[in-house]
């Protein structure tokens, strides 16, 4: 049984085989095929296995399979038969909504028609009623306009008769209303009907106008006005004084009231705004009227051929001007203030004057600048009277900066380039002046110590007061443009005053130690500390600010990074000119500098080459006292420091006594005491030398001289140690170099060794040498 059983399994297997191979080209061609032949071997590896006993399901899975098969097949029947039924049904909707579109769309076509038949009737009753509708409308507008000429009949008769029965206040109101229907026709098409409305306006405006200004002359004549002089206490009030302020009142009223139809009749508009100036209104008509006699006596004595207009005095006509408006400011601010205020009038009369008046003084200053450009000097004595009188102006009579005053004359651009230009020139030849003067380099306030502690020369202070005075010229412009203008004048002239300095400086580099020289050196750091105090001033900040906005167009091309730096103000205007300064300031320094230390190591080379191993010990002397080899060094320093202490300011002679005392230490460090052996006395001497002698030469200008000689003080140190400590140190120094890159935590590192002993300039290295230049028996350290 065995045999055949395993021959069953055998074909049982080769029978099951082939449902597990599926053909290759098959499969690529049909996926489906290829899963359907899956699911047969999986349903027949499930239901049947590998066992034979299994086989007898084969006939009852063969039923089932057969009779789902039959079940599918009627199901499909049934669903075929029931589609071409609902296909019919959407056919059948389809076309009954054809049906109804088409029945739709002929009524719309008949409605079409129907309009467009009633539209074509009702268009000839709409022609109709147009041509009525258009004769309505001109009939209404001839009715207005006869309407408008009734009114303006009815208000010229109103006037009129108001006039004649002196009713002024009526005849005010009635103008009034006819200004009012004068600017209700502004927007309409009758210029005819406009032209009629405003002659009339004009007509009978002009002669209210007239008759109130005569009474207001009248009555202004009996308050003396105008006032040609100052006026006095000895002229007697007018016996009806109070009559003629009641009046006076009464005018000033009614002219007020005329204000809005004498600007209107007259076309008169807000003065257009200057740069950094607010519109102006036109002058109030009672100043205009008070104002007439004084315009009167300006163009008569300063127009035509009198004598009095000269072009090389405008000082007459604009001291005038300031005389007018002090004469008359009292009896604004005591008798027309008060009415305006008691009228509601927001307008300050003193202020008022003083802007009709300056009206003249602007007309004649524009008529003559353009002929004084030719004229060096007549133009430049323009320019000082008129920013004289605009300070004047703003000072005396408080006249507000809002208004404009006579400056922007100046800003017109041919005026103001030829302003630039001669500033320029009268600044180049003063300079020329007075670097030639015969005491340029010296300062007039040598005698007054208090007053010379800058000790500048008096060619480079003159310098700062010409640039002041540019200043204090440009201040008060009210442009920006115009002031950063001559901001990059002033930095040019500083920039050629600087390289004048260095001209002269490269003269006097042979005598760096004369007098001249170090006048060149306080002129430099002059200027450096003038140009830092102004660039903290509020008035070149708020330059700074502007020049961030419009500089570039003024000052040149600015990078990136400067912008920034005057944006935020942490840079300055003039930071260029005083990085140039400084440089030639650093460099004279330099020069006097190496001059003195030449002439020192002249002197110290005896001291030098002292015999420092073989002086006699500190107990064999009596008392110790300076090195006779010494003796000319320090007179040396000595005399070079009180002469220059003299000659230069204190910051300056501070900068050179500290670089002197650096270069001093490093030349006896490197070329004394690292030259040389020493002693015990040799080492005693030299500390005396440094520390009663030298350092006290420094302790005028410093409460602890030695810490500016860190070097020798410390290598004293290191040579007068006593023999222990010294060869204590030295064993930790070779320890040190022995354990070099080894951690040990016990034994002390050689700073701390040498910081106990007060050593902190030097390294270890240079205590080794310094050691090692003790006595010949550390020779072995």
């Amino acid at each position: 049984m065995a045999a055949p059983m395993m021959e069953h399994n055998k074909h049982s297997n080769i029978d099951l085989s082939p449902l597990n191979r599926t053909d290759s080209s098959k499969s690529e061609s049909s996926l489906e095929d290829g899963n359907f032949t899956d699911d047969v071997v999986k349903l027949v590896q499930k239901e049947i296995g590998g066992d034979l006993k299994s086989l007898k399901k084969v006939s009852g899975l063969l039923e089932q399979l057969t009779l789902e098969n039959k079940q599918l097949e009627e199901q499909v029947l049934t669903e075929s038969s029931s589609v071409p039924l609902r296909v019919s049904a959407a056919l059948s909707a389809a076309e009954e909504s054809r049906v109804k579109l088409e029945a739709l769309q002929e009524k719309e076509r008949l409605l079409s028609n129907t309009l467009q038949q009633h539209l074509q009737g009702a268009q000839v009753w709409a022609d109709s009623i147009g041509q009525v509708l258009g004769q309505l409308d001109t009939l209404e507008r001839h009715m207005k306009y006869l309407q408008c000429l009734a009114r303006i009949e009815e208000l010229s008769d109103s006037i009129q008769q108001y006039l004649m029965t002196n009713s002024v206040w009526d005849a005010v109101s009635a103008i009034d209303r006819m200004a009012s229907l004068d600017m209700g026709l502004r927007e309409s098409g009758c210029s005819h009907l406009q032209a009629f409305l405003r002659e009339t306006l004009r007509f009978w405006h002009k002669i209210l106008k007239d008759k109130l200004a005569s009474d207001f002359e009248e009555v202004l004549t009996q308050f003396h006005w105008p006032f040609i002089s100052p006026p006095t206490q000895t002229l007697s009030p007018p016996a009806n004084l109070q009559e003629l302020n009641s009046q006076l009142e009464l005018l000033v009223s009614q002219l007020l009231s005329l204000q809005t139809t004498d600007d209107l009749i007259s076309e008169k508009k807000e003065t257009p705004a200057r740069p950094g100036q607010s519109q102006t209104p036109p002058l109030s008509l009672p100043i205009q009227i008070m104002l007439l006699p004084l315009i009167k006596r300006f163009r008569y004595h300063f127009t035509g051929n009198r004598q009095t207009n000269n072009l090389s005095k405008p000082e007459w006509y604009l001291t005038q001007v300031l005389i007018w408006m002090g004469n008359s400011s009292n009896f604004m601010d005591e008798k027309i203030q008060p009415i305006l205020d008691r009228a509601g009038a927001n307008v300050n009369a003193r202020v008022e004057l003083c802007r009709g008046l300056l009206t003249l003084a602007q007309e004649k200053l524009g008529h003559d600048a353009p002929r004084l450009l030719y004229d060096d000097a007549l133009f430049c004595h323009l320019v000082d009277e008129v920013l004289q009188f605009e300070k004047e102006l703003r000072s005396t009579h408080s006249y507000p900066r809002a208004y404009p005053g006579v400056l922007y004359i100046l800003l017109e651009e041919t005026v103001f380039q030829k302003w630039l230009s001669v500033e320029r020139k009268m600044a180049v030849e003063k300079v020329d002046a007075m670097l030639s003067a015969e005491g340029a380099w010296s300062s007039q306030y040598k005698d007054i110590t208090d007053m010379d502690e800058l000790k500048a020369p008096d060619c480079a202070e003159t310098f700062m007061t010409l640039l002041l005075v540019i200043t204090e010229r440009y201040r008060s412009l009210p442009c920006p443009r115009a002031q950063l203008s001559f901001l990059a004048l002033q930095k040019e002239l500083v920039d050629d005053f600087r390289i004048r300095l260095t001209q002269v400086m490269k003269e006097e580099s042979r005598q760096p130690l004369s007098p001249r020289y170090c006048a060149i050196l306080n002129a430099a750091n002059y200027i450096s500390t003038v140009l830092s105090d102004w660039g903290d001033n509020v008035f070149f900040l708020q330059l700074q600010q502007a020049a961030v906005s419009v500089g570039e167009e003024i000052l040149g091309s600015l990078g990136a990074t400067e912008m920034g730096r005057l944006a935020s103000l942490e840079g300055s205007l003039f930071e260029a000119l005083l990085a140039l300064l400084e440089r030639l300031r650093g460099d004279m320094l330099g020069r006097l500098l190496d001059a003195v230390m030449r002439d020192v190591k002249e002197k110290a080379q005896p001291y030098c080459k002292d015999r420092w191993i073989s002086l006699p010990s500190q107990s064999d002397q009596a008392t110790m006292s300076l090195s006779s080899s010494a003796c000319p060094m320090m007179l040396c320093l000595r005399d070079h420091l009180l002469q220059l202490q003299q000659m230069l300011c204190l910051p300056l002679f501070q900068m050179f006594w500290q670089g002197l005392a650096e270069r001093l230490d490093s030349f006896i460090y490197e070329d004394l005491i690292l030259y040389n052996h020493f002693n015990e006395g040799g080492a005693a001497q030299l500390q005396y030398d440094m520390t009663r002698n030298l350092f006290p030469l420094f302790g005028h200008y410093c409460k602890r001289p030695e810490n500016f000689f860190k070097h020798v003080k410390e290598a004293c140190i290191i040579l007068t140690l006593k023999v222990g400590p010294a060869l204590l140190l030295c064993d930790v120094l070779k320890q040190s170099e022995e354990d070099e890159g080894i951690l040990n935590h016990q034994q002390p590192s050689p700073e701390s060794a040498l910081n106990e002993l007060g050593i902190y300039k030097l390294a270890p290295s240079d205590v080794q040498i310094l050691l090692n230049l003790r006595s010949a028996w550390l020779n072995q350290c």
